[in-house]
């Protein structure tokens, strides 16, 4: 099954083709250098042979952050680190918009190029990119009931549909749901494509805009309502997980601000290098934005958080990732030792700390009499070696798997594929 985008007017060598937007972008000194520039940008750690320090950066402090969040699981970090754990969940939001944009550059590249969009090779490589790893941590967790942080498991097909984050009963089945962004980012596989080629066809930048808009406002309204019809009626469950926190519609502000950015790097590739240029202030920027985002979520279920929280924390992180793209600024000038391995291993570690952390918990701490600062130097080793059996054993190999047996392409387009 394909999608096959309008073809534009061939561009000169000198300049680009015609925009999303529908009119021609301003010239630059070097176009075609500028959008070679986002194509690497956008193949950060995707695999591209561009790896971007700032990218990897960001994904290792999102993957962190979350781990430090979970370990109120194990007793926490006690109460003069909790502040290095209190906002760890806002690390599923980095991963939000770095999805968004590295996923919408991908997609957006090929059909500003006017390339066919097979829909048939993309949820292939989506299929082997996530789904060994997550089958075999479910088998796990299915399997070995003595080795989930919590006693109740759902029901293995939410699981398996990716349909866990809408139909979750959280009170009675807490082990692995933190699958529920797994299934926010399926969905979000399985519908932009269509979206992304829909838009292609009468491309306009005012329609782009309205509709950013739209969705951001929709998320206000949605989140706003249910908070006041949950708040009033107090229903006996954690209608603040089930209804407003988990709940794909309700959590869309981070894929769409990784979306405009692919956007702006794939249409508007002379403005995207301006931006960069001022890598500094977007930092600065998006640590404002962020900030001012955490303040309101020191309510983390108060309404004023809900309602205008997410698209704030969304546009703090955006600042974040074009700050990020630039070579030369702040996030992307050093490589931090470590994470570039914490930013490949991010998927296998988030799927399996929970279990391991349990395990440290519940077996290797009492028999060691370990506590303090060796408690969590057992927890951190014993997290990171799990991660790494499973990206190494199960992961990786399922990516060579997937490369082997693709359909066969060009030698051109698979130097220019990701393999993410």
């Amino acid at each position: 099954m394909s999608l096959r985008a309008e073809r534009r007017a061939a561009p000169k060598p000198a300049r680009l083709g015609r925009c999303a937007c529908g009119s021609t972008p301003h010239a630059s000194p070097s176009p075609r250098g500028t959008d070679q520039a986002c194509s690497r940008s956008a193949g950060a750690s995707l695999g591209e042979g561009h790896h971007f320090a700032g990218l990897d950066l960001l994904r290792s402090i999102a993957i962190v952050w979350v781990m430090l969040f979970h370990s109120f699981l194990v007793g926490g970090l006690g109460p003069d680190f909790a502040w290095l754990s209190r906002f760890g969940w806002m690390g599923v939001d980095i991963f939000f918009v770095l999805s968004g944009f590295l996923i919408g550059s991908q997609l957006l590249r090929s059909l500003q190029r006017g390339e066919r969009l097979s829909l048939r090779d993309f949820y292939w490589r989506r299929a082997w990119r996530i789904l060994p790893a997550f089958a075999v941590v479910l088998a796990v967790y299915v399997a070995f009931p003595v080795l989930r942080e919590a006693p109740g498991l759902a029901p293995w097909w939410q699981f398996a549909t990716f349909t866990l984050n809408l139909l979750i009963d959280y009170s009675r089945h807490q082990a692995f749901s933190h699958a529920w962004s797994l299934c926010v980012e399926e969905h979000f596989y399985l519908l932009f494509p269509a979206v992304a080629w829909a838009m292609t066809l009468r491309p306009s930048a005012p329609r782009f805009a309205a509709l950013c808009v739209a969705l951001v406002a929709l998320g206000i309204a949605l989140r706003t309502g249910v908070w006041l019809h949950d708040d009033a009626l107090q229903p006996p469950r954690n209608w603040f997980i089930e209804d407003i926190y988990y709940p794909t519609w309700m959590r869309l502000d981070g894929l769409l601000m990784g979306v405009v950015l692919a956007t702006l790097c794939v249409y508007r590739p002379a403005l995207w290098a301006r931006l960069q240029a001022r890598s500094t202030a977007l930092l600065l920027a998006g640590l404002s934005a962020a900030g001012g985002a955490m303040w309101l979520f020191t309510d983390r279920t108060g309404l004023l958080a809900n309602a205008i929280g997410w698209p704030l924390l969304s546009l703090g992180f955006g600042l974040l990732v074009l700050s990020a793209t630039a070579p030369r600024g702040g996030l992307g000038r050093w490589a931090v030792p470590g994470a570039g391995w914490l930013a490949a291993t991010s998927y296998s570690l988030y799927l399996s700390h929970k279990l391991v952390m349990h395990a440290v918990h519940q077996w290797l701490a009492p028999a060691l009499a370990l506590q303090g600062l060796t408690l969590f130097a057992a927890h951190a080793v014993a997290i990171l070696a799990g991660g790494a059996v499973l990206h190494y054993a199960v992961e990786r190999p399922g990516l060579r798997l997937r490369d082997l047996a693709s359909p066969a392409v060009s030698p051109r387009l698979q130097r220019r594929r990701a393999p993410g």
